[in-house]
């Protein structure tokens, strides 16, 4: 079981970036799969979540109308589409999943039990 991101980096104020997740193929069949982040010194925080069928999502209030989630289970892949950047998104992003067997996207990061390695997204003013 991993899953795999990528797509972080450093860009100014205003713009935009797309972050990647590869999932294995047991994870993408079946599980709800989301994105959390943690910024230096803070505490890991949701960001965003879609289930299985692509049908149920939530978004953080800090991005909603900013950001997009979106998944391809044909390809094993996870989406963050992320524009309007501001400093305040500064962080680390996570890639996560819920056991298979759970249909329900979830807010609560006691709720999922696979994580990426995460990848660094920096936002300068």
């Amino acid at each position: 079981v991993q899953l795999v991101e990528s797509g972080g980096g450093l860009v100014q104020a205003g713009g935009s970036l797309r972050l990647s997740c590869a999932a294995s193929g047991r994870i993408m069949s079946n599980s709800p799969v989301g994105w959390f982040r943690q910024a230096p010194g803070k505490e890991r925080e949701f960001v965003a979540t879609i289930n299985g069928n692509g049908y149920m999502i939530y978004y953080a209030d800090s991005v909603k109308g900013r950001f997009t989630i979106s998944r391809d289970n044909a390809a094993n892949t996870i989406y963050l589409q992320m524009n309007n950047l501001s400093p305040e998104d500064t962080a680390i992003y996570y890639c996560t999943a819920r056991f298979p067997g759970n249909v329900v996207a979830s807010r609560q990061i006691s709720d999922y039990v696979y994580w990426g390695q995460g990848t660094q997204v920096t936002v300068s003013s």
